[in-house]
């Protein structure tokens, strides 16, 4: 399969999953605001768009910043977690437009579909479930990965490394989906080439450097030759 502004014939596609296949980036931006309200913290509502796609080292400064103790800290990532698994069973996790139609048509087209996200494993495979798009994807990487073999998490190349070593294609025959900036450099320093779809933010001068651009699905499916 070919697509418009890429040179090679693409066989197999790496999806991030939060923010690009499932609205749950804006959910998390939600829950990071309630749990904010429920523990009385002073947090710029504005400040956790800071936080999509951040580095681990960025998450640090920001927690760092906010909280005066790692208990404190550690019960405000479990209410978040806690709050989107519970909108997730509510029915408030969806497909980003065009996702559907795209998996399809690439599913159709027999392209081999993996998940390289840095969410939490059991989140993966939940949201997998509920949207009902598990079936298209080979495997799935998630933090577990890069907690047992080790890895450097985005922007470092390991995890979509790993991905294409378990994809068994060669680089130039693979093609990365993301949504944010952290990812389209982990790619890039991959070398792969990459698509994104923006989400909570647009993107940067150096996105349109390292990625194709797309506002949706539909333009993705639009760009294939």
């Amino acid at each position: 399969m070919k697509f418009d502004g890429l040179k090679d014939n693409i066989s197999g596609l790496i999806f991030d999953m939060d923010g690009l296949l499932v609205n749950s980036e804006r959910l998390y931006w939600q829950a990071n605001i309630q749990a904010a309200k429920e523990y009385n913290l002073n947090i710029p509502e504005d400040s956790y768009l800071k936080l999509v796609g951040s580095s681990a080292k960025d998450m640090e400064n920001f927690y760092h910043k906010y909280f005066k103790t790692t208990e404190l800290r550690d019960e405000f990532i479990k209410r978040t977690d806690d709050l989107v698994w519970q909108w997730a069973d509510e029915g408030k996790l969806r497909l980003r437009p065009g996702v559907q139609e795209a998996l399809d048509y690439f599913d159709q087209q027999g392209m081999k579909m993996s998940i390289a996200s840095s969410n939490y494993n059991e989140y993966v495979e939940k949201f997998l479930w509920v949207t009902g798009i598990r079936q298209y994807f080979v495997f799935h990487l998630s933090y577990k990965n890069v907690l047992q073999d080790h890895l450097e998490p985005k922007p470092a190349p390991d995890i979509y490394l790993l991905a294409q070593k378990k994809m068994e294609l060669p680089k130039n025959q693979l093609l990365v989906f993301e949504d944010s900036s952290t990812g389209v450099t982990a790619a890039h320093n991959a070398g792969l080439d990459c698509i994104m779809v923006p989400d909570l933010k647009p993107a940067t001068e150096v996105d349109r450097e390292d990625a194709l651009i797309c506002k949706d699905f539909y333009e993705v499916i639009d760009k294939i030759k």
